[in-house]
């Protein structure tokens, strides 16, 4: 782990922190490295549950891409990179819950990355959106898929095309985040739901993530048949069964992710 990226742990929860706050927390090639590995190593290790991604500062959780970057590479060399640090795709198809907890400006890349997490909290005073639209760009992190299938098309097409910042406020509205909280209490009530979303069963929230994730992809009757298994998946294992056991012997169940 670089200085560009910290890793914090703390009861079941691992916490991603992009420290360039003199860059606005900018994603250069370095903090994209630093987080697919950070969420590789994170993806077995049995004491961690719930990730959260956020940046260093008050100022932004990712102001975009490092333009500074893309100003000195070739188109060629661009698809390079493009194809070798895959971070969208990394948190969208982790296993683990992923929470964005958006501490000021989530832009461009920023604004993808926190598609790509799970749920999304975002302080009263961050401002979200894609303005690669501005430098003659659309989005390249995923923007121009997740972000329909989130608030809808013609939203989605407002927001790319037009390349304006929208509030918190106004992001909760459309439904590109899912809740907002006063500066003062984001980290503390995203640490508090973390910790809930920790004591479940890991075996569940996977479950349970690739479910709702599936449900995007699926038409309904495949998907209330992928439901149906998973469920079973999670009657059969060790971790369902403690828990039904718990439950009829009024005691905390004790899940071990099985």
């Amino acid at each position: 782990m670089s200085v560009e990226t910290l890793l914090d742990r703390d009861d079941r929860v691992a916490t991603l922190v992009v420290n360039r706050p003199e860059k606005r927390n900018a994603l250069n090639a370095a903090v994209r490295r630093d987080l697919v590995a950070a969420l590789e190593g994170l993806r077995d290790d049995p004491e961690i549950r719930v990730l959260v991604i956020t940046g260093a500062g008050s100022e932004a959780f990712v102001a975009g891409a490092d333009i500074s970057e893309l100003a000195a590479r070739t188109p060629e060399q661009q698809r390079q990179a493009m194809e070798a640090l895959r971070v969208f795709e990394t948190v969208a198809e982790y296993p683990k819950p992923v929470i964005a907890m958006i501490n000021g400006y989530a832009v461009g890349g920023g604004c993808e990355l926190a598609l790509a997490c799970d749920v999304r909290i975002a302080a009263e005073s961050a401002q979200l959106g894609q303005p690669e639209i501005r430098l003659g760009l659309i989005p390249g992190g995923g923007a121009t898929q997740r972000l329909p299938r989130l608030i809808g098309p013609g939203r989605a097409l407002r927001l790319i095309l037009s390349g304006e910042l929208i509030t918190a406020r106004e992001a909760l509205r459309l439904g590109l985040v899912d809740e907002v909280q006063p500066d003062a209490r984001l980290r503390e009530h995203t640490a508090r739901l973390a910790r809930t979303m920790a004591a479940h069963s890991p075996a569940a929230l996977r479950l349970a993530k690739t479910a709702v994730r599936n449900a995007l992809e699926l038409p309904l009757s495949a998907g209330l048949a992928q439901e149906r298994e998973l469920f079973l998946a999670a009657f059969a294992g060790r971790d369902g069964r403690e828990g039904v056991a718990a439950f009829m012997e009024k005691r905390p169940p004790v899940f071990t992710g099985g």
